[in-house]
């Protein structure tokens, strides 16, 4: 018999089987043509938020389009989504927001999963009195209007007039759209927490669980490395989820007035061409067009992400 564990103690054959688990999930994955659409779509976007500088005819804010006569023109050939009625190209804007697009999506979603996972696997896991008082205070943030709260520090950020930006490693940093991010993230968890809780519950009766016990292994290395690799799955597809999610709400806030000025967001550009809509349709259905495209992308690849990694769809 040839010993498969290796010098490092890890088992090979253990991670042959995890590589396959994945390589499965991906050609699985690749076969879901819904999947692949909003996949590519995202890639779009990120190429696009990538080398917006380069792509957008006008810089972020240009006012050329006023200056050379041509404020509130319709779609043409040189401007594909028209112009608004302060002058500025609404194509330019489109693509120097997409930038801001993927900071909310990103940044709220690193925020809200890492608090899902922490607080998901230790309450599922330990339980006892620790999963009575996570769960009480995931169902605090459950209840609380997340909405009202978001709009209520957005309005006091606005009166208060903070300096616009941080600085940070030379980046300009948004502070009103930093604090809507993080307010999303922080309510982000506490139903994905439920969640991975029930998934957790689940995992640790299971037999590789409680030989890990038997052997002595210790509550944060199960945590760490058998419960968490296997509700990583579920964790991704939720990912996806909470960013479309993240987007949508931003949008929301920043239509509704309660958004970062200094920071041209899709929802900002709708917010600003709603009350000439019936003039310059255009400068309000290419924005909101733009945010529908973005949440649907991220929500056709968590649907695809989910059957590939369903293990009741196996080949």
């Amino acid at each position: 018999m040839v010993n498969s564990e290796q010098p490092n103690g890890k088992n090979e054959n253990a991670t042959r089987r995890s590589a396959s688990q994945w390589a499965v999930a991906w050609r699985r994955f690749k076969k879901h043509k819904s999947g692949l659409f909003g996949l590519g779509m995202i890639v779009i976007l990120v190429f696009i938020a990538v080398f917006h500088s380069f792509i957008a005819p006008y810089p972020p804010g240009s006012l050329d389009p006023l200056y050379e006569g041509e404020a509130g023109q319709p779609p043409s050939w040189k401007h594909p989504f028209g112009t608004t009625i302060g002058g500025s190209d609404v194509y330019s804007e489109l693509i120097h927001g997409s930038v801001w697009t993927l900071y909310v999506a990103i940044i709220a979603t690193v925020i809200a999963m890492l608090i899902t996972m922490v607080v998901g696997i230790s309450s599922g896991y330990l339980g006892g009195y620790i999963d009575d008082i996570l769960m009480r205070i995931t169902e605090v943030f459950l209840v609380f209007p997340s909405l009202l709260l978001i709009l209520v520090f957005s309005r006091i950020y606005q009166l208060m007039n903070p300096e616009p930006f941080w600085k940070f490693l030379g980046i300009s940093i948004p502070v009103n759209l930093t604090t809507i991010v993080l307010i999303v993230a922080l309510f982000a968890w506490a139903g994905n927490a439920r969640v991975i809780r029930g998934e957790v519950m689940a995992l640790k009766e299971k037999e590789f669980i409680q030989a890990a016990k038997s052997l002595g292994a210790s509550s944060r290395w199960i945590m760490l490395r058998h419960i968490l690799p296997n509700v990583l799955p579920q964790t991704i597809v939720i990912a996806t989820l909470t960013m479309a999610s993240a987007v949508l709400i931003e949008a929301v806030v920043s239509f509704l007035g309660f958004g970062d000025i200094n920071t041209n967001t899709w929802g900002r550009m709708m917010e600003e061409s709603f009350q000439y809509m019936s003039t310059t349709w255009w400068a309000e259905v290419f924005p909101g067009l733009a945010v529908f495209l973005t949440v649907l992308a991220f929500n056709l690849v968590g649907d695809g992400i989910s059957d590939a990694l369903n293990p009741r769809l196996r080949e």
